[in-house]
């Protein structure tokens, strides 16, 4: 679901990779009581989570 991400608002794939990754290790945590908190990747998502919201927000900045 998050390739959508590089044709809606042009986030590189190596960014919508990251918010899989994390993805994945949340369906871990509530399917399989997996718990594997990795500071770097939380980190990361907050990273790509704040250029997503930029490059929502410059959206509305575009002249139709």
């Amino acid at each position: 679901m998050f390739q959508c991400l590089a044709h809606t608002v042009g986030l590189p794939a190596a960014q919508w990779r990251v918010l899989d990754e994390a993805h994945k290790k949340r369906n871990l945590a509530e399917y399989e009581g997996t718990a594997d908190i990795d500071l770097a990747l939380v980190v990361a998502v907050i990273r790509v989570a704040r250029e997503v919201e930029a490059r929502v927000l410059a959206l509305g900045s575009v002249a139709i």
